[in-house]
This record gives structure tokens, C-alpha cells and sequence, in this order.
């Protein structure tokens, strides 16, 4: 008897999925590719950037259930870091200088993590919160951060030593590899034993710690995963933009990650870049219409419509519908 003649219904089904699966992510990153052709390349690499923070997000949310409203802090801390080094030291390279920004953010998150990991609902969202205050505020004061003016002029420099960024198209490529890496990792993640261990706690944590597993260093570690992959956008977002600033310091931009994450479908693996492409997009069209002064009203209503209407988000609600008419 062949392998495939002793495979399982159910054993078939996934393998079918996966199929599917593996062959929406070639199209997507066919369509990828040919992207900066079509659309804007600055544009495309502000939403893969804002995707890949949103993603990192809904790794901390969707999957090991924790709210945090103070993601913005590892935004900004992979972005000021990048942005310094890059700005203070000509001769180091963006890939670097994106490294450096992305391990202090890590070592941020495992600071926050073990300060905020142990409170549970709207006093982790709340700690997380506070610590975010904090961060902004020495940012204010920081004389590497230039304040309020921000962090200027920061240059791409040449990748490798040897590839110039200065080119938009170069510098696209770089930033969709970045985000793929980025994804890549997040789909490993969550598919994998450690994966399912922290569904298995957003699901029944009291159950969890029943069957023996630390709860709280499998909550840590998905934490400084998630500040990590934040801070890794932080940090391509200044190089792409040539800017760091307190815009992404602030608690605003923790609310906005998580507007883009419920939007799109807070559990799934592509809702969130699905999100953020529509809140960058909304801000882009609305920022050069009359309505311009409007954009948070606007996105506030889409956020209160989003949640009446479809609360699994727009991913989730695809995926319900597919799953219902196909299974």
C-alpha cells in the first residue's frame, strides 16, 4: 500500500490547505514584486512597514491573548536607535544599523515583558501603557533623539557596503525582504508547537498551567518577540523615511497598530497587513482631499463599524465564509 492510500480524510485536508496556502503566499509575492511598477514605492514600503508592526502586534494579541498599549515605545526605540547610529556614524551600513535597532528593542520588550507579563487584562494593557509614557517622555528630553525636532537626514547608505539604497526601486526590495523575513517568522511561530502552547493559553490559561507549562515564560518570550519584529519595522521605517520622530513614540500610534489589527482580522496571520494597507491608504487618499483634518474622526467611525459589523475583522470574516461554504 502506497503513502498517499494510507493518508487520513482529515490528513488529505490539510494537505490540500497547505497547498492552497503555499500557493496564495507565491502569488502574493508575485504580486510583490512587480508592485513598485504599479504603485508609488515610498507608499508600498510605508504599508509593508506598518504591516510588518501590525503583524508583530497580533502576534502578542492574537495569539497568546495580551493587549498592549505601549507598542509604539518599540517602534520608536528601533527607529531612534537605527536612526542615531546611522546619522552619528557614516561608515556603518543600513543593515547594520537595523540590526543594532532591532536588538534594543528586543532588550526593551524583555525588559517590559518581565515588569508587565504577570498582570492579566486591563492591568497588563495599562502597565504596558505607563511603560510607554515613560519611554516617550525620556525621548522628549534625550539630546540623541533631538527632541521634539526629531531625528533628520538619516542616510540609506549602500546595503552590503556594496548596494545603494538611494534608489526608491533598490530600497523597495530591501524593505518587501525585510517584511517577508518578518512574516516568515511570525507564520513559524505560530505553527509551531511553541505556537499552539500559547493558543492553548489565550484559549484556558488555568488549564495551561494545569498541564504543566510556564505560562509566564511563554508569554514573556512571545512579548520580546513582538517588541523585536516591532522595532525591526521601527528601524526600516527611519531608513525608508530618512526620519525618527515622536510620532511614533506616542500612544497614538499604539491605538492606530491597534486599529490596523482588528480591522483587518486580530487572529489571522495576513489580517493585520490587510489592515494596515487600508488605514495607510484611508490616511494617504484623506490627507490630499478636504477632509484632511478629519482622518482620526474617519478612522475612529471605520473602528466603531468594524467592531458592530464584522468583529472577526475582514480577514476573519473571509476566512468564516470560506470555511463554511467549502468545508
Amino acid at each position: 500500500m502506497s503513502a498517499t492510500q494510507t493518508l487520513t480524510p482529515s490528513m488529505k485536508r490539510q494537505r490540500r490547505a497547505d497547498m492552497r496556502r503555499n500557493v496564495f503566499y507565491l502569488v502574493l509575492i508575485g504580486i510583490g514584486l512587480v508592485a513598485p511598477f504599479v504603485a508609488y514605492p515610498v507608499f508600498l514600503m510605508k504599508v509593508l512597514c506598518f504591516a510588518l508592526f501590525a503583524c508583530a502586534f497580533n502576534l502578542l494579541l492574537g495569539y497568546a491573548g495580551l493587549l498592549s498599549f505601549g507598542h509604539a515605545a518599540f517602534l520608536a526605540t528601533g527607529g531612534y536607535v537605527t536612526g542615531y547610529l546611522l546619522s552619528s556614524h557614516p561608515a556603518l551600513t543600513p543593515e547594520l544599523g537595523i540590526l543594532a535597532g532591532t536588538l534594543a528593542a528586543v532588550a526593551l520588550g524583555a525588559v517590559f515583558g518581565a515588569l508587565s507579563i504577570r498582570r492579566q487584562g486591563i492591568y497588563f494593557a495599562m502597565v504596558t501603557l505607563a511603560l510607554a509614557q515613560l519611554v516617550f517622555f525620556v525621548y522628549v528630553q534625550s539630546p540623541f533623539t533631538g527632541g521634539e525636532d526629531g531625528l533628520h537626514g538619516v542616510p540609506r547608505g549602500d546595503l552590503f557596503g556594496v548596494i545603494s539604497l538611494r534608489s526608491n526601486l533598490a530600497m523597495y526590495y530591501f524593505v518587501f525582504a525585510i517584511f517577508l523575513f518578518g512574516f516568515a517568522i511570525i507564520q513559524r511561530a505560530v505553527h509551531s508547537p511553541y505556537g499552539q502552547v500559547l493558543k492553548a493559553i489565550r484559549e484556558n490559561e488555568p488549564r495551561a498551567v494545569s498541564l504543566g507549562y510556564n505560562v509566564d515564560a511563554y508569554k514573556w518570550v512571545a512579548f520580546v518577540l513582538s517588541a523585536g519584529l516591532a522595532g525591526l519595522a521601527g528601524s526600516t521605517k527611519t531608513v525608508v523615511f530618512q526620519l525618527a520622530s515622536l510620532t511614533d513614540a506616542h500612544w497614538h500610534m499604539s491605538g492606530e497598530v491597534i486599529l490596523m489589527t482588528l480591522l483587518g482580522g486580530v487572529g489571522t496571520l495576513f489580517g493585520p497587513v490587510v489592515g494596515a494597507g487600508i488605514v495607510v491608504s484611508l490616511q494617504h487618499l484623506l490627507a490630499q482631499s478636504p477632509l484632511g483634518n478629519w482622518v482620526g474622526p474617519i478612522l475612529g467611525v471605520i473602528f466603531v463599524i468594524c467592531v458592530l459589523s464584522f468583529r472577526s475583522g475582514i480577514v476573519g470574516e473571509i476566512l468564516k465564509s470560506y470555511r463554511k461554504n467549502f468545508k
